[in-house]
């Protein structure tokens, strides 16, 4: 549960099918290049931009984090495998359920995120993103607070969400095409 003193890294959700795959799959990916130093927090709070159309440049969802691990893009979006970044490595962060804020925060002047830290007392306050940046007195607190949590590490949980979905509908999702070309024609 989202407490006042939560560890919180806002991170920017590119696209409605990077939620789609957080919402049932359970996972967000993070290009290690361009990762923040400290990924082992307790939740993700997701911008999503205007690729979101009417509900973008806003935070409505966050997701606990369960663990994270290394991976490659080709390894985590096989349907991608000549992407110009499929062999690079990604943080691979297992979630646990998405939960929708009571008030999405709004971006207002803000346009662009990347990744940032805030607590779970900004994130439960807050209206717009300025809100969520830590005051000067309280940022030593969080940076000892993400300072301990990178020297603690994470282990990555093996348990995987239950998802009772039919194959057509994961295939769909992340776009692999059966040999005919469709997205999971289910044959009986």
């Amino acid at each position: 549960m989202l407490t006042n003193t939560s560890l919180i890294l806002v991170c920017l959700l590119p696209t409605p099918r990077d939620l789609e795959i957080a919402r049932i799959l359970g996972w967000y990916r993070i290009p290690l290049r361009s990762a923040p130093k400290v990924v082992a927090v307790d939740y993700l709070a997701f911008y999503q931009p205007g690729s979101f159309g009417a509900q973008g440049g806003q935070i409505q969802y966050t997701a606990e984090v369960r663990g994270h691990e290394l991976s490659t893009r080709a390894e985590l979006l096989r349907d991608e495998p000549d992407h110009p970044h499929a062999n690079e490595e990604y943080y691979k962060i297992q979630l646990g359920a998405l939960e929708r804020l009571r008030h999405p925060i709004r971006a207002e002047k803000w346009k662009r995120i990347t990744f940032f830290y805030t607590t779970g007392e900004y994130l439960l306050r807050a209206a717009s993103l300025n809100e969520l940046v830590v005051d000067s007195d309280e940022r030593q607190l969080l940076w000892q607070s993400l300072r301990e949590r990178a020297e603690q590490g994470q282990v990555y949980q093996t348990e995987l969400p239950e998802i009772n979905l039919p194959p057509e509908v994961l295939m769909a999702l992340l776009g692999i095409k059966d040999v005919q070309g469709d997205y999971g024609t289910a044959k009986g």
